[in-house]
C-alpha cells in the first residue's frame, strides 16, 4: 500500500504506474482516493473545531459556576450537548471515509522500482543470468513421478483416496531425500547468518490483508471454518506478520531469519501435464528467507537473497537461471522481483523453484512495522525469498542427476544427510 501523501501530491505518477502494471481498470481509483481523502480532512478539521469549542465552553461553565451565573452555565452546558451530537456524528462518518480510503488504496499497486521491465504478463520476463551448463543427456528422461515410482518413492494413488488431486505420499529414499534437502537447506541459511525460525501455521486475518493483496489471498489461502485463522501459503506471512505494529530499534536491523514451514495453498485453475505429479500442490513444504531493514539497504538485500538460491542449487549441481519479472507479473505489493529457474533435462527448459522479492515499505504500512531512530520513526523495508520448495524442488534434482541405468547421484553436501549414501537405485 503505498502512502496517502504520496498520491496525494503525485496523482499522476501513481496513475502511470498502473497504467505500467496493465490495470487501467483502477486508474479510477485515483481520483475516488483524492475525493475522499478531501472529505476526510474535512470532517476532521470540523470534528477538531468542535472539540476545541467543547474544551473551552467548558471553561466558561466553570467560570460561570463560581459565579453563581447557574442559568448561563446550563446554556453553556445545552451548547456543549448540542456539540456532543454533531461531533458522533462526525466521528462516524470520519471512519466510514477512513475505512473506504483504505480499502481503495490496498487495491492500489505499489510503486515499481525503476528497473523492473515492462510487460504484460510471465511471458515478458527477462533472463537475467544462467549459472551452470543445462545437460540434456543420450538417454530418454520420465515424467518425474515415473522416476519416484521406480524408487518406490512416491504414491499418488492412496493420497487421492484419502485426500483427493493435489496430495502424495513420499516413501522411502524419496521422502528422506526431500528431509535431507530441507535440512541441508536449513543448515545453509544459518551458515550465511540467519536466524533459524519455526513460525505459526495459521495466522489472523488481519495479518493475511498485511502480507499479500486480496486475489492473491482469494487465489491461494485457505480459512479454518469459524475462527479468524487462515493456513499460511508461505513462511513468509506469518515471518512478516512476527513484526505486526512493532517499533524496532535502529540498531537491531536487519532482521535476517530463514524458517521452515508447511504450505498450504488452493491452486485454483486447471493446469496441464507439466504441472501435475508434484509441481502444483495442495500441500508442501519450504524454507523461507525473509528480511526486514531500513530503507537504504532494500536494494542490497535483494540481491544478496536470490544469490542465496542460486548458490544452494550450485552446489548440488543443478543449472538455474534468473528471470526479471515484469511490471504486469508483480502482485500489487510488489516493487520488484525475479525468479529463479532451475533446468529441466527432461522438458529442454528452465522451470520456476523460487521467487525473491522486494516489497519496500508495502507491507510495513499495512502492518504498523516502524522502525525507531534519534531522528524519528520510519517504515522499514520487508522482502522475501524461497530458499527451497520441495517437492517441487526434486523434480529438477532427480532429472538432473538420473542415470542411464536409472539410479540418481546425492550430490557430496547431501551425502551426510542421507546416511552417507550416494546414490539411490530403482
Amino acid at each position: 500500500m503505498i502512502d496517502i501523501k504520496f498520491l496525494r501530491e503525485n496523482p499522476d505518477a501513481v496513475r502511470e504506474n498502473i497504467k505500467k502494471k496493465f490495470q487501467d481498470a483502477k486508474l479510477p481509483l485515483v481520483d475516488e482516493v483524492i475525493a475522499l481523502d478531501k472529505e476526510s480532512r474535512e470532517v476532521q478539521q470540523e470534528a477538531d473545531d468542535l472539540r476545541a469549542k467543547r474544551n473551552k465552553i467548558s471553561k466558561e461553565i466553570g467560570a460561570l459556576m463560581a459565579q453563581g451565573k447557574k442559568e448561563e452555565a446550563m446554556e453553556k452546558k445545552q451548547e456543549v450537548a448540542d456539540g456532543a451530537k454533531r461531533l458522533a456524528e462526525l466521528e462516524e462518518k470520519e471512519k466510514t471515509v477512513n475505512d473506504q480510503i483504505t480499502e481503495k488504496m490496498m487495491m492500489i499497486p505499489q510503486i515499481l522500482d525503476p528497473t523492473v521491465p515492462i510487460g504484460k504478463d510471465d511471458s515478458e520476463n527477462v533472463e537475467i543470468q544462467k549459472y551452470g551448463d543445462p545437460v540434456v543427456p543420450d538417454f530418454e528422461i520420465p515424467y518425474h513421478t515415473d522416476i519416484m515410482e521406480k524408487l518406490n518413492g512416491i504414491d499418488l494413488d492412496a493420497a487421492r483416496r484419502v485426500a483427493g488431486n493435489g496430495f502424495y505420499y513420499l516413501m522411502g529414499d524419496v521422502a528422506r531425500l526431500h528431509s535431507a534437502v530441507l535440512a541441508y537447506a536449513r543448515d545453509f541459511m544459518i551458515d550465511r547468518g540467519f536466524t533459524y525460525c519455526i513460525p505459526p501455521f495459521m495466522i489472523h486475518g488481519n495479518v493475511v490483508a498485511g502480507v499479500m493483496s486480496f486475489p492473491e489471498m482469494d487465489a491461494m489461502m485457505y480459512k479454518i471454518e469459524g475462527e479468524d485463522l487462515y493456513l499460511i501459503g508461505t513462511s513468509e506471512h506469518s515471518m512478516i506478520g512476527k513484526f505486526i505494529d512493532q517499533m524496532i530499534p535502529e540498531e537491531e536491523l536487519p532482521k535476517t531469519l530463514t524458517s521452515y514451514s508447511p504450505c498450504f495453498r488452493k491452486e485454483k485453475g486447471a493446469h496441464g501435464i507439466e504441472e501435475r505429479g508434484v509441481y502444483r500442490i495442495h500441500q508442501f513444504e519450504k524454507q523461507e528467507m525473509i528480511v526486514v531493514c531500513k530503507p537504504e539497504d532494500s536494494k542490497m538485500w535483494y540481491d544478496r537473497l536470490w544469490q542465496n538460491t542460486v548458490d544452494l542449487f550450485r552446489s548440488m549441481d543443478i543449472p538455474v537461471r534468473t528471470l526479471e519479472c515484469c511490471s504486469g507479473d508483480l502482485a500489487d505489493l510488489k516493487c520488484k522481483s525475479c525468479d529463479v529457474e532451475a533446468w529441466s533435462p527432461r522438458q529442454k527448459k528452465y522451470f520456476e523453484v523460487g521467487s525473491c522479492s522486494n516489497l519496500g515499505d508495502a507491507q510495513a504500512r499495512r502492518l504498523k512495522i516502524r522502525i525507531k531512530s534519534k531522528d524519528g520513526n520510519y517504515l522499514a523495508h520487508t522482502l522475501n525469498n524461497t530458499v527451497v520448495a520441495p517437492p517441487r524442488m526434486l523434480i529438477a534434482f532427480l532429472e538432473n542427476n538420473l542415470q542411464a541405468d536409472g539410479s540418481v547421484k546425492i550430490p557430496k553436501v547431501l551425502q551426510p544427510y542421507m546416511g552417507g549414501k550416494t546414490e539411490l537405485r530403482p
